[in-house]
């Protein structure tokens, strides 16, 4: 339950000081509401009420009676409460309860006094989360298959800073693989290139996009013709530190265009370096969690060239995975694994709780790490969360069909080709308004039509007539005041009411690390405002402004304003404008 000084907060409250009051009665055994799963939230149909509450239902066992017999009790107390107007009893003991005009009044006050703060709070109890998302190889620009996680993952970041954890934002760099090699001899060849030499053809299995000509180029400048004839050793090792680094320059740029930037870029080379595989090695082996083995021989027809050989293995079938899993190859070198189970040790020591964003084409390793991190924790003696977000590829389209590749990448469409073409903001609002393990089509024409059907427009034109109503009545002398809020109807109201529903979908959002139900609220509270705003097209005495009545108008206008700033705080927790005109 948060202490957050929110409507909802505040009956969830009185609903538990009834509930110790009938523990004093003896209509409940004492400390019985301690931990229950008793909810306080609107129905799910508004007739019924404002609030509803399932407390008879949880704890009537408790009472030793039936769920409508402890209601009676439950509401018998809060009929006394001034707050509420009618209460009634559903079912077998669901409590509903419809509340007074002046606590909604009182919401929309809170809202104006809270500001920027409003639905903030303090349930993460300053539990550090390390957040890891993008973690694109360093071997090119982003493209789309790293944006749909990058928005995700910093949305997320910024939603779970809102509820009171410190956040660490990282991007483990994979600079230790086949793939860096790779992105070595390609910048190689383009060095060639800035030298002077005919390089013809891309080769197969060489990166081709045009993005690896300024690297050559600097490379050019900097070595001359030193390395253009040299055998690999003596220039590879400086290659690849010095194309990594141009590499992750032009990764941060690009999510720069996103509005990202990570607190920490983790090298797995650097990792590798200063021994923290051999660290974590050592580290289970002590707690019994990795033992000398041979792995089984692959299922179906064994291949002719396959024999035994003794690896470390990872106890993970102790932690729910399906085979244990090597740390180590044949060679002595570290698999992929071993090195990322070093990784996840190295960030669990800063951390309380961990969370992972990933393409869907990772979901095979899904069970390995987090088992390597349930390892981790019982060894460690405490608990370390661990989530990961599996988040599905997305299909780009221009009017229905697959968009053209980009020239710059090679053979994909690049976030600063999307960004340039269509806007940060319509970018990262699209990526939100579905669930990650969801698949998505980002069709270029749609996500910039001006109608109800296009999310990101939608909201933002809600935000954009409010300040365009603020601007109008400002030219006629006339602004917010609260004075003649009790003038306010039941469609004002309804506003207010849906407003008033932010603070929970943040504290729900969090909880169950989902970002794109801020999308969905703010979708909910557009259509809100528009409906409303409709209504003044037939009905002149609907407009905010009315004509011959300053202090309607001013009503009208303060709740036009604070309906503007839950719609600018959520829009925030995503990284997106709220705009004052289109």
């Amino acid at each position: 339950m948060s202490d957050t000084a929110t409507l909802h907060a505040a009956f969830a409250a009185r609903i538990n000081s009834v509930l110790h009051a009938l523990e004093m009665e003896g209509a409940l055994p004492a400390g019985a509401a301690e931990g229950s799963a008793v909810t306080v939230e609107p129905p799910r149909d508004p007739s019924h009420g404002d609030l509803a509450t399932n407390a008879a239902m949880v704890l009537a066992k408790k009472a030793a009676t039936n769920p409508r017999a402890l209601a009676e009790k439950i509401v018998a107390h809060l009929e006394r409460d001034p707050a509420v107007v009618e209460t009634s009893i559903a079912g077998p003991g669901f409590i509903n309860l419809r509340l007074a005009d002046s606590e909604w009044l009182a919401e929309l006050n809170a809202i104006a006094a809270l500001g920027a703060d409003y639905g903030r709070s303090t349930v993460g109890e300053g539990r550090r989360v390390n957040v890891e998302y993008v973690s694109a190889n360093p071997t090119g620009p982003m493209h789309m298959g790293h944006c749909r996680g990058a928005v995700v993952g910093d949305a997320l970041a910024s939603l779970l800073e809102f509820v009171g954890h410190p956040v660490t934002r990282e991007y483990y760099v994979n600079d230790a693989g086949g793939q860096v090699d790779t992105l070595a001899r390609s910048a190689h060849l383009r060095y060639r290139e800035a030298l002077g030499e005919d390089i013809g053809a891309i080769p197969e299995g060489l990166y081709p996009g045009e993005y690896l000509v300024p690297v050559g180029k600097m490379l050019a400048e900097e070595y001359g013709d030193r390395f253009a004839d040299a055998p690999d050793a003596e220039w590879l090792p400086e290659f690849k530190a010095r194309t990594v680094a141009a590499m992750m320059d032009m990764i941060r740029a690009d999510l720069a265009l996103l509005g990202i930037e990570h607190d920490e870029f983790a090298s797995e080379a650097a990792l590798q370096a200063a021994g923290k595989p051999a660290e974590a090695e050592a580290w289970m082996r002590q707690h019994d969690l990795v033992y000398d083995g041979v792995l089984e021989a692959p299922k179906g027809k064994t291949p002719e060239d396959w024999e035994p050989v003794e690896l470390p293995l990872f106890r993970a079938t102790k932690f729910g995975d399906d085979q244990d899993r090597p740390i180590k190859k044949s060679d002595g070198s570290w698999t992929y694994f071993g090195a990322d189970l070093a990784y996840h040790m190295q960030k669990a020591a800063a951390a309380d709780e961990l969370i992972d964003i990933w393409g869907a084409d990772h979901a095979g390793t899904v069970k390995r790490i987090k088992a390597a991190v349930a390892a981790l924790a019982e060894g460690e003696g405490r608990s370390i969360p661990f989530d990961v977000k599996l988040v599905q590829m997305v299909q780009l389209l221009r009017n229905g069909e697959p968009a053209k590749m980009s020239k710059r990448s090679g053979n994909f469409v690049t976030i600063a080709d999307m960004v340039e073409e269509v806007g940060k903001d319509v970018v990262r609002f699209t990526m939100l308004m579905r669930k990650p393990d969801a698949q998505m089509d980002f069709d270029f024409a749609k996500v910039v039509e001006a109608s109800k059907d296009n999310p990101v427009f939608y909201v933002q034109y809600a935000s954009a007539r409010i300040h365009s109503t603020l601007r109008k009545a400002a030219a006629e002398g006339l602004s917010p005041d609260p004075a003649a809020l009790d003038r306010l109807g039941d469609e004002e109201l309804a506003l207010v009411k849906l407003a008033a529903q932010f603070p929970r979908a943040v504290e729900a959002a969090a909880a169950a690390r989902e970002p794109h139900r801020i999308a969905f609220f703010l979708y909910d509270l557009a259509a809100g405002f528009h409906a409303y705003w409709n209504l003044g097209n037939d009905s002149p005495d609907k407009r905010f402004i009315v004509a011959g009545d300053p202090a309607l108008t001013g009503a009208r206008l303060f709740l036009a304003t604070q309906i503007g700033q839950v719609i600018r705080n959520g829009l925030a927790l995503l990284g997106v404008e709220a705009v004052e005109e289109m």
